[in-house]
This record gives C-alpha cells, structure tokens and sequence, in this order.
C-alpha cells in the first residue's frame, strides 16, 4: 500500500518542540490535568478515588456506559449503542474509512481538508474526486460542483466541519443540501466534527442528526482542550457499527482504564469549553487581529504575489523568537493559520513580539 507523507504532521513534528511560543496547534489551548479536574468542584477528588478503585486491565473494549452516555447527550438522536471509542479522531476517521472502503469505490472529499479524509481513501484504492473550498466563497464549497461531482455508485463523501485547515463551520440548510444529494444515490457521509462550534451553536446540527447513513467522528482534543487523553469516537446506525466493530477489533483492543475514567467529569469539560471558552476566542482573536492585520477567520491570508515575503517574514520570526506557526496545507502553501485558542498571555506577546521586528 502506497500514501502521501502526512504534511501537516511532519512539519509539526519537526519544529514543534522547539518554539518558545506555539501557535500552530489546532486544538482551544490544552487544559492542565490540575485545570480539568479542578472542573468538577473538588479538584479530581472523585476521579482519584475511582482510579483507586481501577484494575488495570484493559477495561471497557468500546468504552463504558457512562463515556457512551456522555457523548450520546452530544446528539439529538442517536443511540448510544452505536458509540464506540477510538484512539482520538484520526482513528476514528482510519478506523471508517478502513471499514468502509474498497479499491474502485467513488469518493468525493473536500478540499483541502484534513489529508486523512482523501489520502487514506486514495491509499486504498479509492477513486478521488475533490469538492473544492474557495476563497470567495467564504472557504465553502459549492453545490453545484458536488451535483456535477457525484454519481450513482459513489460511496462516500468526506468532510471536516468545521473545516481544517479554514475553520470553515458548514450550517445545517447547506448539511442537508449534501445529505439530500447523497440520498438519491445512497452514499454514506462521514464528517469529522472535532471542531464543534463554539458559537452559533443553533446553526449547528451533526450529520448523524440529519443522515441515517451519516457518520460523525469526535473526539476530547479539539474542542474540549484534551487532546493527551486520545479519546475519540464514532456515532453511526448499527449496520455501520457492527461493521466498524469488526474492523476495530484488527486495529485496537481500548482506550485504557485511565483515559476512559475520565467520563466523569467530561461533562464539565464539555461545559466549560462551550461557554467560557468562546469568550476566550474573542478576547484573543482581538489581539492578533488588531496586532497583525489578520482577516478571513483564523486563517492568515496572503495574496500570492507577497507570499514570499511573508513566508520568509514567518521564518525569520521562528528562528529568532521560537514562535511557531504552521503551513496548513502545502497546495496553498501561501497562507499561514494559527491555532484556535491560545492563551492571552501568549498572543499578546507574540503581536508585540511582531511588532518589534517589524520595526526591526
């Protein structure tokens, strides 16, 4: 089996530990265990004292009623049967497209997006098409282009929404304009919505609320500020569950004891990143908006006729101060994108830090 290099993966792993300031990393900045567990009021007491009680075995295989029940109230209408943890949500997305794919079937995946969703299908001998995002659309992509794209034996369509590397939060009117199209040809949907929306949030519906043949995958990393834990999941009807279990079994036993015990207090997470965070994001876009003449949601845009003199302004900037941005995508490689949230401290420092080189 042939696949593409992960780009975004090998450019992190490379310079990531090495910057005094990361800002590259898509995740609302990671929680500290003493910040989460301090989440359910007794600062983890609760938590520890099941942990106690915890054999370490390999605990519960698709993870345990109370995880499932955590993430089905995430749902209007799912049955929490159909849950089943993953290692975060690249395994959930490795895991679906694994089960559901064979060499010749017909898949349509938005681009760019997060490479897992066109190259592993590509790895397996899929046939690719890409539904394109652009620009002057505010980073969507257009329907019309998905009616000319799908065909009577595509298999599955690919998304990422809220989109990576763009941030793109695709609504439920234009959702269901996908779900209708892929009715008519039966094809599956599979969304990874590890970036569930801090804002707007009625706006928002989950594929696997709108599409009985819809797939969500998810995780804790995102979203809700955990991503050491690698707890992920997929939601799917039974049929595409009893499948996924007997690939799953090939490709992981569980999460472990210790990730999973943490289903007590995700609730809170959950809470916690869906209220007070989203004040957060507003507080720090602000600054590096204001700091660095930023537009376009949290992608740092470019015309391509100035991309080498930003890009080596970003370089420049690395190797002096340790800030650490990131190339999102190396087909557009002239745009730049920051994380989500970063703390207040850090951006503020990094848009002085700009400025005082830009004066040299």
């Amino acid at each position: 089996m042939e696949i593409a290099g992960f780009g975004v993966e090998e450019w992190l792993n490379q310079w990531e530990k090495s910057a005094t300031y990361d800002i590259s990393q898509s995740t609302i900045d990671s929680m500290t265990m003493k910040e989460a567990l301090s989440l359910d009021g007794k600062d983890g007491e609760e938590f520890y004292k099941l942990l106690d009680r915890k054999k370490m075995n390999y605990g519960w295989i698709e993870g345990s009623p109370e995880f499932k029940k955590a993430v089905g109230n995430l749902y209007s209408h799912v049955d929490v049967d159909n849950i089943l943890q993953t290692n975060g949500a690249s395994g959930a997305n490795h895991l679906a497209l694994y089960a559901l794919l064979n060499p010749g079937d017909h898949v349509i995946s938005e681009y760019p997006s997060y490479q897992q969703l066109y190259d592993i299908p590509k790895s397996l001998g899929a046939d690719v098409d890409y539904w394109k995002i652009h620009e002057d659309q505010d980073w969507y992509p257009n329907i019309a282009e998905l009616k000319r794209l799908i065909r009577p034996d595509t298999k599955l369509i690919c998304l990422n929404n809220a989109n990576n590397p763009t941030w793109t939060f695709l609504d439920k009117s234009f959702l269901q304009q996908v779900v209708d199209l892929a009715k008519k040809v039966g094809a599956y949907v599979l969304v990874d919505e590890v970036y569930m929306p801090l804002t707007d949030t009625d706006r928002y519906a989950s594929i696997v609320d709108l599409y009985d043949r819809g797939i969500a995958t998810n995780s804790v990393s995102k979203t809700y500020s955990m991503p050491g834990l690698r707890v992920g999941w997929t939601v799917s009807n039974k049929a595409v569950a009893d499948l996924f279990r007997k690939y799953r079994d090939y490709t992981m036993i569980s999460c472990g004891v210790f990730n999973d015990a943490w289903q007590p207090i995700f609730y809170a997470i959950v809470s916690r990143s869906l209220t007070g965070t989203g004040a957060l994001f507003s507080t720090i876009w602000r600054f590096i908006k204001s700091g660095l003449m930023l537009n376009h949601g949290q992608v740092w845009c470019c015309h391509k006729q100035f991309r080498r003199h930003f890009l080596n302004w970003m370089s420049q900037l690395t190797l002096r101060t340790f800030v650490f941005s990131c190339l999102k995508n190396r087909e557009f490689y002239w745009f730049l994108a920051t994380g989500s949230i970063c703390r207040a401290t850090s951006a503020w420092d990094i848009v002085l830090m700009r400025q005082r080189f830009v004066r040299g």
